[in-house]
């Protein structure tokens, strides 16, 4: 069985396959519990047909027999068994073509399961914290300036950056704190018990997705309103072969940095940012087809050329023409003004070659200019994400951060992408109230069923001065509460209120 399983998995399908396990085991970061695996196999379909109910929300496994599924599943299985014994005794931080297991290892990275490697990384993060024992940095936000952002320096994001970035790498290490900095807003008289500090973060956030900033703009896809991933945000793209300004490449790092203090701290980051970002700080390849799902008409013109050029090859093996005669006329006739130029994400267009302004594409020089613009497109986000890849492993050992994907890479800096309101439920205390009472129901109710994501993440920041929950329930580390309202007015008429310093409603 096991010989003839692997014909029907392809990467995504074996992706699927581990994020199914991921889902169906919940188990903590404990060492992988045999009895409990073992039960949870036997318990699934091992027909000979697919079961599309059983794997709905995994789509290549709905067409796949359900008994390889499940012969798959027992591989993975002790496959993880074997690595969670090893995976302690080898070393990580050999670079990439240096050490053949190492390498073996990181490319089924999306074979392992999340416990896994995160049991191991957890170690890895205790070992490399600094102690807690000095005094918590205070940091001082004009919200008024910021609010108005003139200028990128009135943002919250460059205010953080100026007072934090010098000893960022030694500072987002703290031991055990879910708190980083003591946030204190001028002429507010604020009393950061944790409110400002999460309401600080959130606003950071929404500085970095923005255009109060030089570092990152719209995709393509969004500017256009086209395509997929329309709400990702790209870093901002610098003239090539040119240094980029000092401060940038620092402010780059410093977004490296709070995604570190993010996997620390579990206080994810709202930010939106596309897989082929993702890849690069984990040293993964990043394709053509992570370019186009920000851009989706990134290649469409030499694709288009690579058809023509096909189309007019097919005539001359039929007709017995003149191949290079056939192919020097469709460029002197319809590609007359291409020359070795590219158009950049941002819309400024770069030369692939110095004078290549000036360079008319012919057949001759024809498939280089294809390598050179895939190659630009493909590279040209490589300097600034290897500056916030700096920043990340200056707060985070980057070892074990290798052997995780793009996708678990980005769940683990930014959750789950979604407010879980049944995980909110499960960590909500009732002051004077219970669970079952009709207006808690009621409560639940409208917020799950009634509210967009959108409006989820705005009441969760009303409440709690922050855009995303926990990924894990053992993550939270105060619970939401609940409380009566006192008023001495008509209750119909009165407003929520809210302490976000202690998650109170």
């Amino acid at each position: 069985m096991v010989e003839t399983t692997h014909i029907h998995f392809n990467r995504t399908a074996d992706e699927q396959v581990t994020n199914f396990m991921n889902q169906s085991i919940n188990l903590d970061e404990n060492a992988l519990s045999r009895e409990f695996v073992i039960d949870f196999i036997e318990t699934l379909p091992a027909e000979s047909i697919p079961d599309s109910t059983k794997y709905n929300l995994f789509t290549y496994l709905c067409n796949i027999p359900s008994v390889y599924i499940q012969t798959r599943i027992k591989v993975f299985y002790l496959f993880n068994i074997f690595l969670e014994k090893t995976l302690s005794k080898i070393d990580f931080t050999v670079p990439s073509g240096i050490g053949f297991i190492v390498d073996r290892i990181r490319s089924v990275r999306h074979c392992i399961l999340f416990v896994t490697k995160f049991e191991i990384f957890n170690e890895a993060l205790t070992k490399t914290a600094e102690s807690s024992e000095s005094s918590q940095v205070n940091i001082k936000y004009d919200i008024v300036k910021a609010s108005l952002a003139e200028h990128p320096e009135d943002s919250m994001f460059y205010q953080a950056y100026k007072q934090l970035y010098s000893d960022a790498s030694r500072t987002f290490r703290r031991n055990n704190d879910d708190q980083v900095w003591k946030a204190t807003y001028v002429g507010m008289f604020s009393d950061d018990q944790g409110g400002p500090y999460r309401d600080s973060v959130t606003r950071i956030c929404a500085d970095l997705c923005s255009t109060r900033l030089p570092l990152f703009i719209l995709c393509p896809n969004g500017r256009t309103n086209n395509g997929l991933n329309r709400d990702r945000w790209i870093p901002n793209v610098f003239p090539p072969n040119r240094f980029m300004p000092v401060d940038i490449k620092n402010q780059y790092r410093f977004v490296g940095q709070l995604m570190g203090m993010s996997i620390r701290t579990k206080h994810y980051l709202d930010i939106r940012f596309p897989t082929l970002l993702w890849k690069q700080l984990i040293h993964e390849d990043v394709t053509i087809e992570d370019i186009e799902a920000i851009d989706i008409s990134s290649f469409a013109i030499i694709n288009e050329m690579e058809e023509n050029m096909q189309k007019v090859k097919s005539l001359n093996e039929c007709n017995d023409g003149d191949l290079n005669s056939n192919c020097g006329y469709l460029f002197s006739s319809i590609m007359t003004e291409l020359t070795f130029d590219v158009v950049s994400s941002t819309g400024q267009t770069y030369e692939l070659i110095p004078g290549g302004f000036h360079i008319q594409i012919t057949t001759a020089n024809f498939e280089d200019y294809c390598m050179r613009y895939r190659q630009y497109r493909i590279n040209e986000f490589r300097r600034q994400i290897e500056f916030i890849r700096q920043g990340l492993y200056s707060v985070v050992p980057s070892a074990y951060l290798t052997l995780f994907t793009a996708h678990e890479l980005e769940e683990t800096v930014c959750g789950k992408g979604y407010i879980d309101i049944q995980m909110l439920k499960r960590h909500t205390d009732y002051q004077n109230d219970h669970e079952s009472s009709p207006h808690i129901q009621r409560f639940w109710s409208v917020l799950s069923e009634m509210f967009s994501e959108e409006q989820k993440k705005l009441f969760l920041i009303f409440v709690w001065g922050r855009s995303t929950l926990p990924y894990r329930d053992e993550d939270f580390s105060t619970n939401f509460e609940i409380t009566d309202l006192e008023t001495s007015g008509n209750v119909d008429e009165a407003l929520p209120s809210k302490f976000i310093s202690i998650n109170e409603l």
